[in-house]
């Protein structure tokens, strides 16, 4: 299902229940979506992950480079 399918389906079944309002909340959460699939940190979702150390001393998976 494509998320602009996603959002019609959602956004008629919202109107049917009678929660109209609801509708640019489920717009906002397709745009925020979007936004996560088309990062970059996306494109090698098969690769190891390694920790990256931060200021404060705690550690954050990144995504592993590609050899």
């Amino acid at each position: 299902m494509t998320l602009d399918a996603w959002l019609a389906a959602a956004a008629a079944d919202a109107e049917r229940r009678g929660l109209a309002d609801l509708k640019p909340l489920l717009e906002a959460l397709a745009r925020s979506t979007a936004v996560l699939r088309s990062a970059d940190f996306n494109d090698n979702a098969a690769g190891t992950r390694r920790a990256a150390p931060l200021a404060d001393g705690h550690a954050v998976a990144r995504p592993a480079e590609r050899l």
